[in-house]
């Protein structure tokens, strides 16, 4: 191990503080990061942001755990789909040139800039509250959270739901992003989820789904010897630490940054990421 990569500690910091207070997976900031300003692989770049968002989530995980706030049968129900559709896209990677991976994760940042960009439906946000408070009657789901408030709704079209993440679930095994905004796209906007339960139940599958997906990745690395390796284990050895201790401020800051700050700023950040990825392949 060297400190080569000691500058990471802070950069880790600012970004998992950034991802945290966002609800954006740490490896959409950190594998463009790690193939632009350090001019990484993007199989070993991918690789490493999927370790690092495995312990950002991870602990995320936990506090919604503590919570109570995932649906384990949902959870459970997308992640048959993405952790076959996450190793598919790891070998997928393997294979496919570096500039075409570059294209995919550049027009994957567009369409997560997009989303951020586009302006909030009010009226969907507030029908995801009373959605809340849906009579048990109705409802299909409840759940009792540990502050033993009961959250019901009822879970749409599951076929529609394996397929919509098992395409995120490909694309975060190829170049570590897409899952979790499928994900909310399906929970949120197609079957009118609650946000809480929504939120809870995605960080769940995407910090499975990038765990195996991210061993593919390490285990890919390792077939071209110990160079990548070390490299990898190198730039962990400060970026991980940085992650964990970003991960405590990220709710602290998104407490004191509205809403539509946040999701303007990450909106230009990731058009411009997407724009610098797209450039540097056309220059290949």
């Amino acid at each position: 191990m060297s400190l080569e990569f000691w500058y990471m500690l802070p950069t880790g910091i600012l970004i998992a503080t950034i991802a945290m207070a966002s609800g954006v997976g740490g490896a959409t900031f950190f594998s463009p990061l790690f193939i632009l300003a350090l001019g990484l692989p993007p199989e070993l770049a991918v690789g490493a942001g999927l370790v690092v968002e495995v312990f950002g989530f991870g602990s995320g995980v936990a506090a919604y755990v503590r919570r109570k706030l995932i649906d384990y049968r949902v959870g459970g129900m997308l992640l048959s789909a993405t952790v076959p559709a996450a190793i598919a896209g790891v070998v997928v990677a393997h294979y496919v040139s570096a500039d075409i991976l570059k294209v995919v994760l550049g027009m994957g940042l567009f369409a997560v800039a997009i989303s951020f960009l586009r302006a909030p439906d009010e009226e969907t946000e507030a029908h995801l509250d009373d959605l809340a408070h849906e009579s048990t009657d109705t409802a299909e789901t409840c759940l009792v959270t540990a502050e033993d408030e009961e959250i019901c709704y009822t879970v749409c079209n599951t076929t529609e739901g394996r397929l919509i993440s098992g395409i995120g679930g490909l694309f975060l095994g190829m170049v570590s992003s897409g899952l979790g905004e499928l994900n909310g796209y399906f929970l949120l906007q197609r079957c009118r989820v609650p946000s809480s339960v929504s939120v809870a139940t995605s960080v769940f599958v995407v910090a499975i789904t990038a765990l195996i997906a991210s061993l593919g990745h390490v285990y890919q690395v390792a077939q071209g010897g110990l160079t990548g390796l070390t490299t990898m284990g190198n730039l962990l050895l400060f970026t991980v630490p940085g992650v964990v201790l970003g991960a405590q401020l990220g709710p602290e800051v998104a407490k004191r940054v509205p809403d539509r700050v946040m999701e303007i700023g990450l909106g230009l950040l990731f058009t411009l990421t997407a724009g610098l990825l797209l450039v540097e392949a056309g220059l290949h």
